[in-house]
């Protein structure tokens, strides 16, 4: 009897765990501007996983509560598969990066194939805090703890935007003869008449000023810039087709004072749009540098 009773709470809370794993892969889980994951096909390999990735949450409690250290072994071997996944997503955006009119840029697709990966870990969480509660107490314990992991979750699904580091303006986008500027940053020459004609009717210049020396280091990454340019033109359209370099969006830094100029050629011209979604642009992670962070006293000499 004792037996069954264990096991009955084996089971409710292996299903308990694997139905909030699941529920939180699917929140987590959405087509947007991006275009990415596509809809069905990449969505249907995610959610297997979402779904493989709550089962080994789940099932490790049970193992850890019957002492079964050997079968733990199987979270390694899920770490790898994982870690496959992570390639398998940075392979398939490289390749569609090439066909893109404003490429990613490779810092992009980095970030976005490690928070695939990182996804799967955070289902694992969710489903083994939720088994274990449901286990070790009762099934409505299970269900409070997966509610705050789901919570937890979300707030480790979504990162820093650009609004976060720096202040956008709307600039003026002036030619000067040949020579093309947004406000008083240069951004490149301009010597086909037609091309000048394009930038005079499309164009849009904004001005990232950023709001501290760590956002200062931020926007100068060129990985950075890339995925803000990606991210506007996605959403705006851009001005352009294949074998037109000149008109390809442009982000020029100001050596002085840190200032990022931008240069758009949006399909839809609304200043006050490309403003918007500039400042909900994320921050990649690994472009984020904080030099105010180094223990570095006045003088520069390192400390011992």
């Amino acid at each position: 009897m004792w037996l069954w009773i264990v096991e009955q709470k084996y089971n409710v809370g292996i299903i308990l765990g694997v139905l909030f794993g699941v529920a939180s892969r699917i929140a987590m889980l959405r087509t947007d501007y991006r275009q990415y994951p596509t809809y069905p096909h990449g969505k249907i390999i995610h959610l297997s996983l979402g779904v493989i990735a709550a089962g080994l949450g789940s099932v490790a409690v049970p193992a850890l509560l019957d002492k079964n250290y050997t079968a733990m072994t199987f979270l390694a071997m899920a770490a790898q598969q994982f870690r496959d996944v992570r390639n398998m997503e940075r392979q398939t955006l490289s390749k569609i990066d090439s066909l893109e009119l404003v490429p990613r840029g490779a810092t992009y697709i980095e970030g976005i194939a490690m928070v695939f990966e990182g996804r799967n870990y955070l289902v694992i969480f969710t489903s083994f805090v939720t088994a274990f509660f449901a286990i070790l107490f009762a099934w409505y314990w299970g269900i409070a703890a997966g509610l705050i992991a789901m919570l937890i979750t979300f707030y480790f699904k979504s990162g820093k935007s650009i609004s976060h580091i720096a202040d956008i303006r709307v600039a003026q986008v002036r030619l000067d003869g040949p020579n093309l500027f947004v406000d008083d940053i240069y951004i490149m020459n301009v010597g086909l008449s037609d091309t000048q004609r394009v930038i005079r009717e499309q164009a849009i210049g904004l001005v990232l000023t950023p709001k501290n020396p760590n956002g200062r280091i931020t926007l100068a990454n060129l990985g950075q810039r890339q995925a803000l340019l990606h991210d506007v033109s996605t959403i705006m359209g851009v001005f352009r087709d294949d074998g037109e370099p000149s008109l390809v969006p442009q982000a020029k830094l100001d050596m002085k004072d840190g200032r990022l100029a931008v240069l758009l050629l949006p399909q839809e011209k609304d200043a006050e749009k490309a403003r918007a979604v500039a400042l909900r642009s994320p921050i990649l992670e690994s472009a984020v540098r904080m030099p105010t962070e180094a223990e570095v006293p006045a003088g520069g000499k390192a400390g011992a």
